[in-house]
């Protein structure tokens, strides 16, 4: 089979896939042994026809697919996969550009450079900063980390990334009990090490305790420091008191480090741009494509507000290596050397909607998260537990029997069994809780209704 007609059969098995979405069940019906049955084979002596290894991998996953990309899915905080974004990556992979330098694929590299460009403004991110298009914040916060690294040492007198961090000044990370394990893992990438994380105390509401962090820094004040700060915290979409927190740190010459991950798209909000007050201040950010902005795995972010670190953190040169002119080579930015043209969705997403389309994906992702929140919350046995800031809320189930732990752990599997929607669990303030996340173009009131419909139905059937 040529190649031409199995593109048409591939698109085929996708628009069917798509065009189900509406009505299919959220939870996959296999279970794990069923799924290693179906896939767990001899290796193949010899090959079989393309169009039958599609048609057979495209059964033999039905049963096992998430439906994340639902609108009714409301678990973790997946997006969706906005129409422009879906067929630039689709011609990403054809056009299969080696993103790692200008000379490899020129186009990519310049869309990259302007989505730099755009992503600055719509974040509120200095035009000055530096940026690399990565994984996801993940990579994006050992980017940007490996960026901190080197300015703390080199601000005394350490070249790390000749010597490495044996005998230099041992570094400390601040960060609060609400962080995300992503950043934990990039401190353990980058040799820094888990030991040196301290964790400064939080008020009620989640933000960082400011008279803590004041008091954690000056205990230690000749220790290089990087403070890290949330820009929506997963559980509650919290933001910490930035211009405070920044001044504090920066007093202490600190490199202040914003996660993120969903947070800092409502810059391009009117109504919730002033969550991000003073969040311009800091040395670096991170945040997600794959979530807010609705483009297929795997894309992130990264800036920093010292190109010259960054660009030290992360430049390497080669023999082979084809400079033009004042090109922007990618790996002179990101941790990766051969990578996917990640900017063709990115850029495809953002022309797409402009500005103004991603502030209105922002702010309904909100309307919606508020509305499950708190009509969820008025069903019988159950409880309000945060009220969402942005897109993110909890609630509990409670048991007669007083085990609201076990209760709620029950009643959200019950729900993920059913199909209708997807939440997900989670423990805040030493409770079990379902967290409610909204990230999806694709979610609309019908979902929603559906989803509380959901929710009430086992709760009527589980006593």
């Amino acid at each position: 089979m040529t190649i031409a007609p199995l593109l048409r059969r591939t698109t085929d098995h996708a628009l069917d896939y798509l065009a189900s979405l509406d009505d299919r069940l959220i939870a996959p019906t296999a279970s794990l042994a069923e799924l290693r049955a179906t896939f767990v084979k001899p290796l193949p002596e010899t090959g079989i026809p393309a169009d039958q290894v599609i048609d057979a991998l495209v059964n033999d996953v039905e049963t096992g697919l998430l439906g994340s990309t639902s609108g009714r899915f409301f678990g973790w905080v997946i997006g969706g996969s906005l129409p422009a974004a879906l067929a630039a990556d689709w011609l990403t992979t054809i056009w299969d550009q080696n993103a790692a330098i200008y000379a490899c694929g020129p186009a990519e590299a310049v869309v990259e450079e302007v989505c730099g460009q755009w992503l600055k403004q719509l974040l509120g991110i200095p035009a000055s900063a530096s940026f690399a298009l990565v994984t996801g914040c993940q990579m994006a916060h050992a980017t940007t980390l490996a960026a901190a690294r080197h300015k703390l040492l080199a601000d005394r007198g350490w070249d790390v990334e000749t010597n490495g961090l044996a005998g230099s000044t041992p570094l400390r990370v601040l960060t609060s009990e609400r962080r995300h394990e992503s950043l934990i893992r990039a401190v353990k990438f980058l040799g820094i090490g888990e030991a040196a994380i301290e964790f400064v105390g939080c008020e009620a509401d989640g933000q960082m305790r400011m008279t803590d962090l004041a008091a954690t820094l000056q205990n230690a004040a000749d220790t290089p420091t990087i403070v890290c700060l949330q820009a929506g915290d997963i559980h509650t979409g919290g933001f910490d008191p930035f211009p405070e927190a920044c001044d504090i740190a920066h007093s202490h010459s600190a490199w202040v480090h914003i996660d993120g991950a969903f947070g800092l798209w409502v810059a391009s909000s009117n109504r919730l741009r002033h969550l991000l007050s003073g969040a311009e201040q800091a040395d670096s950010w991170v945040t997600d494509g794959h979530k807010w902005l609705n483009v297929p795995f795997d894309s992130g972010f990264a800036f920093v507000a010292h190109p010259a670190a960054h660009r030290a953190a992360m430049s390497q040169s080669a023999s082979y290596r084809i400079s033009v002119g004042d090109a922007r080579d990618q790996l002179d930015w990101t941790p990766e050397w051969s990578r996917r043209g990640r900017g063709f969705p990115a850029y495809a997403a953002i022309k797409s909607l402009g500005r103004t389309g991603i502030a209105q994906l922002v702010e309904q992702c909100c309307d919606h998260a508020h509305r499950l929140v708190t009509e969820i919350s008025t069903l019988p046995g159950t409880e309000l537990v945060v009220t969402p800031k942005i897109n993110q809320g909890l609630v509990r189930f409670l048991s007669p029997d007083g085990d609201h732990d076990r209760r709620t752990d029950r009643i959200i599997e019950a729900i993920q069994a059913k199909g209708i929607a997807w939440f997900g669990g989670t423990t805040w303030q030493n409770k079990r809780v379902m967290r409610v996340s909204v990230c999806n173009w694709r979610t609309t009131d019908r979902d929603v209704d559906r989803a509380i419909a959901s929710v009430r139905e086992v709760l009527a059937e589980i006593s």
